[in-house]
């Protein structure tokens, strides 16, 4: 058995959102699978994306969110599950008070780099030139 603690977990934060790599493609054995912790403060979101040959399944463990994907909006609380099926458009929202937090996994295997690379968060009032975030 191998465990990686959240605490020992690499963080890729961008802007505001905070993805804790639990298991990258490859990491610890895995040939099937990405695994990460993602945080999404109150006002936060992800762009529109979508992953080609990977489906993804997001469990909500603290606060709520609106889940977008292929065209349909579902809100989300502690301990829903959602899966997203290979190349459909979605992103995740941060509407409420608190941070949202979910574990999101991936299969096949998608490295965080190349996830991270093809998108990035889309934050109300974010500017580019503005060091705040």
């Amino acid at each position: 058995m191998l465990v990686r603690r959240l605490s020992d977990a690499a963080v890729t934060d961008f802007h505001r959102l905070s993805s804790h790599i639990l298991m990258d493609a490859g990491e610890l054995g895995s040939r099937h699978m990405t695994v990460t912790w993602v945080e999404v403060p109150s006002g936060a979101s992800q762009e529109l994306h979508s992953h080609e040959e990977a489906e993804q399944v997001y469990v909500v463990v603290r606060g709520t969110g609106m889940l977008s994907a292929a065209g349909d909006t579902e809100q989300l609380g502690q301990g829903d599950l959602a899966l997203i099926p290979p190349a459909s458009d979605h992103r995740i929202a941060n509407e409420g008070p608190e941070t949202l937090a979910l574990v999101s996994v991936q299969s096949p295997a998608v490295s965080v780099e190349e996830s991270y690379g093809r998108q990035t968060a889309a934050v109300a009032g974010y500017d580019e030139d503005d060091d705040r975030y």
